[in-house]
């Protein structure tokens, strides 16, 4: 889904720099994205959990790298 990769993709960047956004915040965030651009929720639905795994690994690999230093 085109939408969905560039939305994940312009977000990342505010994820990797350790801006205080929670995964539930994203969620939102997308939704409402989503909705802007004429996206229904249910045919967004079943990408959420790739989408939601990647943001959980991106604020993982973050955490250990700031706690490394």
């Amino acid at each position: 889904m085109k939408f969905l990769d560039r939305w994940v993709a312009k977000q990342l960047p505010i994820v990797a720099l350790g801006d205080p956004i929670t995964i539930g915040d994203l969620k939102d965030q997308l939704m409402t994205a989503a909705e802007k651009a004429g996206i229904g929720a249910d045919e967004i639905n079943g990408e959420l959990e790739t989408v939601f795994e990647l943001l959980v690994e991106v604020m993982r690999r973050r955490e250990v790298r700031e706690a490394g230093h």
